[in-house]
């Protein structure tokens, strides 16, 4: 925990506070402060007090005695009113980091940023730790009072005797080991995050419903407990080896003070038998020296929860840095070199790097120009040297093995991956210089790993097209071109039904009824440029399959007056024949393109898997 870090990261705290609210930003401050000062103040009194009462004189040390009252009421109050004031804060704080934490897990223009093992480990202590910031601000704000109450005790302590000015320097140590201790302890939270991060999500796999069944038939109960439990001991033993180390430098630390703070009070303990100080700087320098330690032993309790601080703003900052690092770069980018290289058809020159409006209508259609694609800290490209033309208001079916990098084609598409070679062009511009925004508002897409939200039946459907989830016309219209048109009738409240286990009165669906959802959220657009059907029917039979590709691609014509592309993708080489293009993936590679006569004739790979399953599927 650097200086300048506890200075950036205090100074963004406060700044978060008082757009909150100033009112209770300054009063929570106010009161901490006065806090911290009103117990020097009272020692100070006492020494006053004793002196008086030595001299004999009552009145003045009648008066000094309810001062000191007063004051030490003071201490004693002041954080408990101040607690009102910076809890409201410290619950607003929790929801503007939990409200961060959500923008920066989806601000980048991609998903590859999401399967990053950095940004993993990242989101998964930055979870952890931002349910204890509540404390952060507490530290903060107690650690300005001790501040305030530390510097007028040093004065006080130097009237009294210059030696005396040492007795904070032995306050040094303290501070420097806690300050140690605690950056092993966030070492330690960053190397056991990853074996945390896979021991809890063992823990959402054992208790999720869906998962249930294979863990019961295929007895993996003691499987998931024993990985489990071999996690947590390893995330658990280097917590346990940074906390004995912390232990150690805090102990040894606090050792060389009280050192120091018994010579303070032998030294004026001398001082007074000679008669050069009074009884009074006697009380003094032991309430000064006993303060001064509590509020050392106080200052370093409130390093764990400082560094937290420090911690949380420098794990931030970093997915900060990377959601800046996926917008679209200026001039001297792998997008000009790739425009360079290969010189598309009809380009429009918007300008090195400037962005361009997605287009109403496609005229030509979507270009992969030597596209390639790796996954990162992958040692070769998933995607190699795809060149594929997909014309305006065609209907592609994409076509593959399981593995084949079908969904990889199909999100470098949507723009959800940028290719790491190459350039996805649409009407000949650069999908790169489009801003993400506006290319997905113009797309419609059918995961194969689809979402089963747990909201009601028309809001599950209706974020297809957030501006109109609340259209139940919109909604019945997108589950009608789904082919499902009747399911809300089957439900107990109809759209209104809401959905999931989560919910007290939720309606749990089956597998087949889910992906009928992702169907319809798929259809709520209306002229999509493009629209992905990945895998619709995985849970079909080949014929059912079959079948309900033709449906879709008969319904395709809505988006031929906006030269919208329908792409389904598909492991069944037998189900889309009604495609008008036809394209074979095979080990991440474009194998061939075509429609289904020419590839039949061709006698190629479309050609042999197609008669192998169409054997199999008899």
């Amino acid at each position: 925990m650097t200086s300048r870090g506890l200075v950036r990261a205090s100074a963004d705290l406060l700044r978060t506070c008082w757009r909150h609210s100033p009112a209770r930003t300054v009063t929570a401050l106010g009161l901490m402060l006065a806090g911290g000062v009103a117990m020097p103040l009272a020692a100070l009194g006492l020494r006053g007090l004793f002196d008086a009462a030595q001299r004999g004189a009552t009145g003045q040390a009648a008066l000094l005695g309810g001062l000191v009252a007063v004051l030490l009421l003071a201490a004693l109050t002041s954080g408990h009113f101040a607690h009102i004031a910076y809890f409201e804060l410290a619950e607003l704080n929790m929801l503007h980091y939990g409200d961060e934490l959500i923008v920066l897990a989806n601000g980048t223009a991609g998903l590859d940023a999401h399967e990053s093992p950095r940004r993993a480990d990242l989101f998964t202590v930055l979870e952890r730790e931002v349910a204890q910031t509540r404390n952060t601000l507490q530290a903060l704000l107690s650690l300005a009072g001790l501040g305030c109450g530390l510097l007028l005790t040093v004065v006080l302590l130097a009237v009294l005797h210059p030696l005396l000015l040492l007795l904070p320097l032995a306050a040094v140590p303290p501070l420097l080991a806690g300050r140690h201790a605690e950056q092993l302890m966030d070492d330690a939270r960053s190397r056991a995050a990853e074996p945390a991060r896979r021991a809890l999500g063992l823990v959402r796999l054992a208790t999720g419903a869906s998962c249930a069944k294979e863990l019961l038939a295929y007895g993996l109960e003691g499987e998931v407990r024993r990985s489990h439990a071999l996690l947590w001991e390893r995330a658990g033993d280097v917590l346990g080896r940074a906390e004995r180390r912390a232990a150690a430098l805090r102990a040894v630390s606090q050792l060389v003070f009280a050192v120091c703070y018994v010579g303070a009070v032998l030294l004026v303990l001398r001082q007074a038998v000679a008669g050069r100080q009074s009884v009074g700087d006697v009380v003094l320098v032991v309430v000064l020296a006993a303060q001064a330690n509590t509020q050392v032993a106080q200052t370093v309790g409130l390093v764990p929860d400082l560094q937290r601080l420090t911690g949380v703003d420098r794990r931030l900052r970093e997915l900060r840095e990377g959601v800046r690092g996926q917008a679209p770069e200026p001039t001297g980018t792998p997008e000009r070199r790739a425009r360079e290289a290969v010189p598309p058809p009809r380009r429009r020159a918007p300008g090195p790097g400037r962005p361009v409006a997605a287009p109403r209508r496609l005229r030509d259609g979507i270009t992969l120009s030597g596209v390639s694609f790796a996954y990162p800290g992958a040692a070769r490209p998933f995607l190699r040297d795809v060149d594929l033309q997909l014309p305006a208001g065609s209907v592609v079916a994409v076509v593959g093995e399981n593995g084949a990098g079908k969904s990889t084609l199909v999100k470098l598409l949507c723009g959800l991956y940028r290719p790491t070679a190459g350039s996805v062009l649409v009407d000949g511009v650069d999908l790169r210089l489009i801003p993400p925004e506006e290319w997905r508002a113009r797309t419609a897409a059918a995961f194969q790993d689809f979402v089963r939200y747990e909201f009601t039946v028309r809001e599950a459907v209706g974020v297809g097209d957030l501006p109109r989830i609340g259209s139940e016309e919109a909604v019945r219209t997108a589950l009608a071109r789904a082919r499902a048109a009747g399911m809300p009738d089957a439900l107990p409240d109809g759209l209104s039904t809401r959905l999931g286990r989560s919910h007290s009165d939720g309606t749990e669906l089956s597998g087949g009824q889910w992906q009928k959802l992702a169907l319809g959220r798929a259809f709520m657009r209306d002229g999509p440029l493009l629209t992905v059907l990945d895998e619709p029917a995985s849970a079909l039979d080949a014929e059912a399959e079959h079948a309900l590709f033709q449906r879709y691609a008969a319904q395709a014509e809505r988006s031929v007056k906006d030269g919208g592309i329908t792409l389904l993708v598909s492991h069944r080489f037998s189900t889309v024949g009604m495609a008008d293009l036809i394209v074979v993936v095979a080990d991440g590679v474009v194998a061939e393109a075509g429609g289904h006569t020419a590839l039949l004739r061709s006698g190629g790979l479309y050609a042999e898997l197609y008669s192998l399953q169409e054997r199999a599927y008899r």
